[in-house]
């Protein structure tokens, strides 16, 4: 097989469009017809550098039906499967898609990109379909397995081990990275190779031909070698490869060889890595509103704030639960809700007298026998099962009265020793211990809980100058005028807390973000209803 990787040049100044553009057609019009594969970068349809959306459709309605034509009339003339990357507008809005032609110049398939970075989420491209579970996009063409990345996907490493699965053969990879040095391009692009056992076709843009960064299109071997790396070189390049030739490697001393993915399959430790996979949940600044958020978990089936009501919720897919954190005699961190039966929620000074050991000695037992010996769960257990799983809703109780510098290290080390920054945020009534998260770990975001008896619109004003990112307002003097206040000068509003499904649907008239609730089951069903 030969491949052919297309680099032509870009640059910031929209003024150099038709002549790229111009130059990019040249390029495949100078296509051999020896060739079995061509690639081209992303943006193929934008030439230089825009801003908005509205600047990259004026070049994409410019130049796209040329660029496809060429791209089929090409396909036909070399009778190669070409790849090419532009925006392709779907029911649900524009998309960065990888369009996919055989050798007739048939569109056989697209790749929409996984991950897109800030620009083009700012931009306001399509990306709802990213936020649900996908399996890796293969192609099969002519018995080969296709895989794709685009640019931003190359990052996330932890894919790699799922297109491995697939067992694809060739990995298209259309980019327009134009910070990264070559030497940081090549060591990703080899460390795909080998870690999917497939050869990687990468087409860039190159800015400069002398420059150190951007560019960078190759094609790289399973085994970690460069046939082909351009450097910031314009122009394109080729390379022959059995893309039916793997790289098998000895699976540790004295084993058969086999590729380095299912060598590694062997001794994967899934509690050794930070938290990804199926199984979390989009973090808390891209998880859909408005939410249900489960207060203590699902308490109709086990007591509030107990590992039992918290795992029932996630399991039935609550965005979020919400529990009350009150430091032991010894200060460990443990989840009491109110009204626990056999606790007196009159102040922490009362729950703090006893020891973890005294609390966990049947602790839930007055719920019934068939919980006897149900144990208290402290926040650090609570984050080993649940980090990343579900959306938590801190409520540091203990600082409601007090403020404890100390326990704000303590709190977040534990979040960050369990990588869940992403997925919570702190509520506290305490204004001090708000500045103190701010300072100490300014990638966790606070709530501000409404006092009891405290008008909601104050509420939102102290939010408004703490530079909070919730506010948490509360029944009965919860009204509409504090939600808009609060979205007016970019706040989220929590409602705490309602079990009346007519209750709910009036707030999320009101346009509160999450409502709070006991009867999570009950009231979620009522609301998708």
């Amino acid at each position: 097989m030969k491949a052919c990787v297309i680099q032509p040049p870009y640059s910031r100044d929209t003024g150099f469009s038709d002549a790229y553009f111009t130059y990019k057609m040249q390029l495949l019009d100078a296509c051999q017809e020896d060739v079995d594969v061509i690639v081209l970068p992303e943006y193929s349809d934008v030439p230089c550098a825009t801003a908005t959306l509205e600047e990259t459709l004026l070049y994409h309605n410019k130049y796209m039906d040329s660029l496809l034509e060429k791209c089929v009339a090409t396909a036909k003339r070399c009778n190669a499967n070409v790849f090419v990357n532009a925006l392709s507008q779907e029911p649900t809005g524009w998309r960065n898609t990888t369009y996919c032609f055989d050798r007739a110049g048939q569109l056989v398939g697209k790749y929409f990109k996984k991950h897109l970075p800030p620009l083009e989420l700012e931009m306001g491209l399509d990306c709802d379909y990213t936020l649900q579970p996908q399996e890796p996009y293969v192609l099969e063409l002519e018995g080969l397995r296709y895989g794709f990345l685009t640019c931003y996907d190359f990052y996330f490493y932890e894919a790699f081990a799922q297109i491995a699965r697939e067992k694809v053969d060739i990995i298209i990879g259309c980019s327009l990275q134009r910070s990264d040095s070559h030497d940081a391009i090549e060591t990703m692009c080899r460390f795909l190779a080998y870690n999917t056992n497939a050869y990687v076709l990468r087409s860039s843009v190159s800015f400069d031909e002398k420059a150190t960064v951007c560019g960078a299109s190759m094609i790289v071997a399973p085994d970690g070698k460069v046939l082909a790396n351009m450097g910031g070189r314009f122009g394109m390049a080729c390379a022959e490869f059995d893309p039916q030739r793997k790289y098998l490697k000895a699976a540790g001393y004295g084993n058969p060889d086999a590729p380095h993915y299912e060598y590694i399959e062997q001794g994967r430790m899934p509690w050794q890595y930070r938290n990804s996979g199926a199984s979390v949940v989009l973090p808390d600044r891209l998880m859909p509103y408005p939410r249900i958020c489960a207060y203590g978990g699902l308490t109709s089936v086990a007591p509030a704030g107990s590992m039992p009501a918290f795992g029932a919720a996630v399991a039935l897919e609550a965005e979020e639960i919400a529990f009350d954190l009150w430091t032991t005699a010894e200060g460990v961190w443990v989840s009491v809700m109110d009204k626990n039966p056999v606790y007196d929620s009159n102040g922490c000074e009362v729950f703090g007298a006893y020891t973890l050991a005294q609390l966990q000695q049947d602790f839930y037992a007055k719920c019934g026998e068939k919980l006897r010996g149900l144990k208290l769960p402290t926040f650090e257990e609570i984050l080993r099962k649940f980090a990343g799983r579900v959306i938590m809703n801190i409520c540091v109780r203990s600082w409601d009265t007090q403020t404890q510098a100390s326990a704000v290290s303590q709190i977040v080390d534990l979040i960050r020793k369990y990588d869940a920054q992403s997925h919570c945020y702190i509520t506290t009534r305490n204004e001090a211990m708000i500045r103190k998260m701010a300072e100490y770990a300014p990638e966790i975001p606070c709530c501000v809980c409404c006092i009891e008896g405290e008008d909601p619109v104050s509420a939102v004003d102290r939010a408004i100058a703490l530079g909070a990112y919730k506010v948490q307002l509360c029944k009965p003097s919860l009204n509409r005028e504090s939600v808009t206040k609060a979205h007016e000068h970019g706040i989220l509003c929590n409602a705490y807390l309602s079990d009346d499904p007519e209750e709910v649907k009036r707030f999320l008239e009101w346009g509160i973000d999450t409502v709070m609730t006991r009867d999570y089951h009950r009231i979620s069903q009522a609301v998708k209803r």
